[in-house]
């Protein structure tokens, strides 16, 4: 970045060191976030974004779209090859533009939704009243088992069957465990729906092959392109090839105007470094850093892992019998310089969230060691356990200072 403007707009400048320096010091647990290579970084404040790029390479309505043709092309070609998909649309500016697109593909107004309730892990934008898809379709949710905390497939089956929906989503924003693409597959082959899958949150651990792709299995997948996949902050959607022509449709005009081109190639950046071997071995230390984490949880008075475990990227934590709500366990977490957020639990019931949920993109990604990770699940415990002991606090902040400076932020 250029730094002649520090002295246009001080300010902004200010702001943004702050946060640069925010990000250094703070050992980052948000599930959702992580760290872009300098690369993509780069591209997203380059001439791209004076482009206004309407429309799809080869027909679009402003001339001089010689090179974004040329980077469009190659965003959508690296994205097939990387989750070996069919088609790709790398133009939906979030995963919620994303999801807003393929509901418009593929379903009219008030057409029913089955999805899993955000009560039990899943996100808000697959039909939540408070969010547009719920407003403008029809959508009952399924959950988990209350004793295991897991999908319970036959009762989503029965669901289904009862409620005929037009489309069943899977995938979820906090879910510890493997969902099973197959059996939705087979559930929505029997109640004739199409399956749609938001992988957003794990889509940089099917990229490196640690999880199972839901690519071949789906009519259709959305995906942030950040997160896990390390990208800038956008959404794609895959889909079979028989799907491409209603999805461009439903992104352009429908959905958007023009694409952020500084965006798509930081896009594309993004799906050749995912295509990497670092990048595969990177995805593996995300999930063996969660593991680690839950075990070392586990164990901790006071603290219950959700599900008991993890295969993913992401724990939630049961924070109740500590005493402190979800919000004021992550209020305390990030006093001494730990970065969580609340979160529901299965089943939950009333407006006051009793779980936090942590995830360890951002730690792997600074090369945060097995010991380190150790070290940092049992200051979570420390904190959780004696959240008013203002000495152990201070302690506690000290060897987060420790921690972020021996393993400092390098992408």
């Amino acid at each position: 970045m250029n730094n002649e403007w520090h002295t246009q707009d001080p300010a902004v400048w200010q702001a943004v060191q702050a946060e640069a320096s925010r990000q250094a010091n703070v050992i980052e647990l948000i599930a959702s976030e992580n760290i872009a290579s300098q690369a993509v970084r780069a591209v997203q404040s380059s001439v791209l974004t004076n482009k206004y790029a309407v429309g799809y390479p080869g027909a679009r309505i402003y001339p001089g779209n010689e090179a974004i043709d040329r980077i469009d092309e190659i965003a959508r070609t690296r994205a097939q090859d990387l989750f070996g998909a069919e088609y790709a649309n790398v133009f939906p500016h979030s995963g919620t533009q994303a999801n807003q697109a393929v509901y418009a593909a593929f379903l009219q107004p008030g057409d029913r939704i089955l999805a899993m309730s955000e009560h039990a892990g899943g996100h808000f934008t697959h039909g939540q009243a408070h969010n547009f898809s719920g407003q403008l379709y029809d959508a009952q949710f399924y959950g988990v088992d209350p004793t295991t905390e897991r999908l319970d497939y036959a009762q989503i089956e029965r669901q289904a069957r009862a409620w005929h929906p037009r489309i069943i989503i899977a995938g979820a924003s906090a879910y510890s465990q493997l969902i099973d693409w197959e059996r939705f597959r087979a559930i929505a082959d029997e109640v004739g729906a199409y399956l749609m899958v938001d992988m957003a949150h794990i889509a940089g651990l099917v990229a490196g092959q640690v999880l199972p792709s839901p690519v071949p299995v789906a009519d259709v997948v959305t995906s942030t392109t950040h997160k896990t996949l390390r990208g800038p902050r956008g959404g794609m959607i895959l889909a079979k090839r028989q799907y491409g022509a209603q999805i461009d449709q439903a992104v352009f005009p429908r959905s958007q105007s023009g694409t952020l081109e500084q965006i798509v190639a930081a896009k594309a950046i993004a799906y050749r470094e995912a295509q990497q071997p670092e990048f595969r071995q990177y995805a593996e230390q995300v999930v063996q850093n969660a593991q680690l984490m839950a075990r070392i949880l586990h164990e901790t008075p006071n603290v219950r892992v959700v599900t008991g475990g993890t295969v993913n990227h992401e724990l939630t934590l049961d924070v109740r019998a500590t005493g402190l709500t979800g919000a004021a366990a992550a209020d305390r977490l990030y006093s001494v310089g730990i970065a969580t957020n609340q979160e529901l639990l299965p089943l939950e019931t009333g407006r006051t969230m009793g779980g936090i949920r942590l995830g360890t993109p951002t730690i792997t990604s600074r090369n945060f060691t097995p010991a380190a990770v150790s070290e940092v699940a049992t200051l979570i415990g420390q904190v959780l356990n004696h959240p008013s002991d203002l000495e152990q606090l201070d302690q506690i902040r000290q060897a987060v200072q420790r921690l972020t400076a021996q393993f400092p932020v390098t992408r």
